[in-house]
């Protein structure tokens, strides 16, 4: 295949490339809330009868906001009764708790709140969660409370922090007065990080009921009078059936890739199969997997409080390295490598209350250790490549032997690896001597005799 055609060929295939990861990209960008729904379902009348229920689980991110967001038009569409959020979780971003919070209070059907099973809990996003539902619930053995705004950008200062506990305060207090529960307590919940378990939140107001399970739920809640996007409605739940909705596959690849732990390795990656193609031009591979791993890490640094000086440090960590490999530091750029990968990998992202956002321990150790020894071995071996004899070009026959083809005197002709060069010594060698090659002066080569036994 002639020159010209393999460059077609590779035009080719880079611009499949870049139409693959644009498509790509454009699959998993987040939407927002303002986003059009795909296709809106046609109303169901036997839908009428049911109460849909889906999982709150883990953090609260813009991916919970989509799906809470998605359910509440699609459940109102269907004309279902009402919709459960069986809650578990430890809390979240504040952006996306707001916005869940303002789909509720606008939400044409019903929102109730279950914490559930025995031992989870609504902590931080997840108390203004459950305070700004129609119906709170919560399981035995469960917990709810500790609402501080915590400050996932960075630390804040005194004026800051006040103003940001004022405002998450007053938040909590009006939603606990539009519903009819304890006031001071919410307020509490926000300034001091106080908790309370089943037992004390119903005793205190904080939620509605104690429930053992979804059927209970539906049997404690209806009947109860509630204020639905500004009208009074009493529920009607009592025959109604439970209908479980699981997540579409979209918001379950988003989810899943949202988590911190796979996002730090989307990344790390990403920033590999570049380097190796930015390394060896040409290998497709590694760039194509490399490209879309980064876009996957970057979807889903939309989705997570990232902290900018520990993504620096993780890439100024694989700079160290690659430069490592061209200049000799004497493991320096190397040491300074690994010190910086580890610390950025630490503060990549914000932790938030309870390291809801933190990479785990044995992840950033274990991708810190292979990415050290990957490095060290490349290091190892190129520092190994430069000590060796070359093979190759003029500088290969330093140290070669010949034998004179014409008297040195001090110039003359010599064989050399089949080659006939010229030559010059120091003194006087006669034809048919052997020479060893010392150095080379333009195409000329300096030799000296193999033995003594010719006089310099």
């Amino acid at each position: 295949m002639r020159i010209a055609d393999l460059r077609r060929l590779r035009t080719a295939l880079r611009t499949a490339t870049a139409l693959m990861l644009t498509a790509t990209a454009a699959a998993f960008a987040p939407q927002g809330a303002n986003a059009p729904a795909a296709s809106a379902p046609v109303p169901d009348s036997a839908a009428r009868g049911t109460v849909d229920v889906i999982q709150v689980d883990d953090a609260i991110t813009p991916i919970t906001l989509q799906q809470i967001e998605r359910q509440i038009d699609e459940s109102a569409t269907r004309g279902a009764r009402a919709l459960v959020l069986v809650m578990d979780t430890p809390g979240g971003l504040e952006s996306a708790m707001r916005s869940i919070v303002q789909a509720i209070l606008a939400s044409p059907i019903p929102v109730i709140t279950y914490v559930s099973p025995p031992g989870a809990r609504a902590a931080s996003a997840g108390l203004f969660i459950v305070t700004a539902s129609h119906v709170a619930a919560m399981a035995p053995s469960t917990n709810l409370g500790a609402a501080s705004p915590v400050a996932m950008g960075g630390t804040m200062d005194s004026t800051l922090a006040k103003k940001a506990m004022s405002d998450a305060a007053a938040l909590i207090e009006g939603l606990a007065q539009a519903r009819g529960r304890n006031v001071e307590w919410n307020g509490r919940a926000v300034r001091e990080a106080i908790s309370a378990g089943a037992t004390e939140a119903v005793e205190l107001n904080i939620v509605d009921f104690i429930a053992d399970d979804l059927d209970d739920v539906l049997r404690k809640a209806h009947g109860r009078m509630v204020m639905v996007a500004g009208v009074e409605t009493t529920l009607d739940l009592a025959s109604a059936e439970l209908r479980e909705i699981t997540p579409s596959f979209r918001l379950r690849v988003l989810s899943f890739i949202a988590n911190p732990n796979v996002a730090y390795l989307l990344l790390t990656l990403g920033f590999y199969g570049l380097l190796f193609e930015l390394q060896s031009p040409g290998a497709i591979l590694p760039g194509v997997a490399g490209a879309i791993f980064l876009i996957l890490g970057a979807v889903a640094l939309q989705m997570l409080p990232v902290n900018a000086a520990g993504l620096a440090l993780i890439v100024l960590a694989l700079a160290f390295f690659v430069i490592e490999l061209k200049v000799q530091s004497h493991g320096v750029l190397a040491t300074g490598g690994v010190l910086s990968f580890a610390i950025g990998s630490l503060i990549l992202f914000q932790p938030g209350r309870g390291d809801v956002f933190r990479v785990s321990w044995p992840v950033i150790v274990g991708t810190t250790a292979a990415t050290a020894a990957f490095f060290i071995f490349a290091i190892g071996k190129a520092l190994a490549a430069q000590k060796r004899r070359v093979t190759t070009g003029p500088e290969a026959l330093i140290g070669s032997t010949g034998e004179t083809l014409t008297p040195l005197a001090p110039r003359g002709q010599i064989r050399v690896h089949g080659e006939i060069w010229q030559a010059e010594t120091a003194g006087h060698l006669p034809a048919g001597a052997g020479v060893e090659v010392l150095q080379m002066r333009g195409l000329t080569l300096v030799v000296a005799p193999r033995s003594k036994e010719y006089p310099e």
